[in-house]
């Protein structure tokens, strides 16, 4: 029987704008016809903001994100377990970039990081922002990549250059202005099959659905938290709602940073600005010379990610291995290896 694309778009389309759930199967084949390009501009942007006001289910996040990742590029003869920290942004917050100076201290202290991000949509600045202010290499090979995972344990990948499928869905988005299930999406498709995963939302009710689904995309273990102030992010501003999946099992938890030795502090003290005022805070976080507030919210993300990454046994232990790197330089030198690595590609 020869499948009608139109009805199939159509049918799924009416589905979703009357407020029903999708099947797992129903948005695997919607999306695949996305990505083969039979689905217009107005057609997917009428989709996702019907599916953003119907709220996305664990199977129709788990079907988008599998569609996209078998459309993204290959990277081979990875040999370590590998870690992204990277957050779905739509906090609206405008802080420094804290998941990508926290990448730095992860990959400092053991953690292989392959850190998945992209150009500001809904921020003021996005990691691929601030990489390219440090001269970070964005273009993709996935011969460097590799080598880079292997032998530094920390690479940068570019949504847009790993995923070149997403092209219309990049510029769907960027008309809507508004965070959407992309946000969520975006974390979870890595091209990387991902052991650890420490992933901010700036959604607290999606806590327990993007665990389930990072638990169905094959994670080993994983932390997805909202931060105090509704940061996607860990942050010093009060009680951050974290949920951990490990070993197959599911657990909701509050932590508040003082029980940690950690300062309380406000949102203004870890406010960013542009690619290149980013930068100068993370190379300061780096070196240790940066605020207290600023070098602290980053120990509080990267002791979580090591707890996570098996790095470290409580996320007390993992603050302490993440000061210890710092303080050490081993952070700043990580910084500096890659910088050398993207120089040396270059020649």
């Amino acid at each position: 029987m020869t499948l009608n694309i139109a009805a199939v778009t159509e049918k799924t389309m009416i589905k979703v704008k009357d407020g029903s759930d999708l099947s797992y199967k129903e948005m695997h084949e919607f999306f695949t016809e996305v990505l083969d390009g039979k689905v217009t501009d107005d057609e997917l942007r009428d989709f996702i903001i019907a599916l953003s006001d119907k709220g996305e289910t664990v199977d129709e996040i788990t079907a988008i994100a599998e569609v996209l990742k078998s459309y993204a590029k290959d990277i081979p003869n990875v040999n370590n377990k590998v870690m992204d920290n990277c957050g779905t942004g739509g906090d609206r917050s405008r802080s420094f970039n804290i998941s990508t100076t926290s990448a730095f201290v992860l990959g400092s202290c053991g953690v292989t990081v392959a850190k998945h991000g992209n150009k500001s949509v809904t921020s003021k600045t996005g990691s691929s922002d601030v990489l390219q202010a440090l001269g970070v290499n964005l273009n993709f090979d996935a011969d460097r990549v590799a080598k880079e995972l292997n032998e530094s344990n920390i690479t940068f990948l570019s949504a847009p250059h790993v995923h070149p499928k997403m092209g219309q869905i990049m510029r769907v988005r960027q008309t809507l202005k508004r965070p959407t299930v992309f946000n969520f999406i975006g974390p979870c498709i890595s091209p990387l099959d991902l052991d650890y995963q420490f992933l901010g939302i700036y959604d607290r009710k999606k806590l327990m659905t993007i665990t389930k689904v990072l638990q169905r995309l094959g994670r080993k273990n994983a932390v997805v938290m909202n931060g105090a102030g509704h940061m996607d992010e860990a942050t010093l501003l009060g009680e951050n709602h974290l949920v951990f999946l490990r070993g197959g099992e599911i657990e909701e938890v509050v932590i508040d940073p003082t029980d940690y030795g950690l300062t309380l502090c406000d949102k203004s003290d870890i406010a960013g600005g542009d690619g290149y005022e980013n930068k100068e805070i993370l190379e300061s976080v780096l070196k240790g010379t940066a605020t207290r507030a600023q070098i602290e919210t980053v120990l509080l993300n990267a002791g979580i990610g090591l707890f996570v990454a098996d790095e470290a046994k409580s996320i007390g232990a993992g603050i302490q291995k993440a000061r210890e790197a710092i303080q050490s330089g081993k952070a700043y030198n990580k910084l500096q290896e890659v910088i050398k690595n993207n120089e040396e590609s270059k020649v």
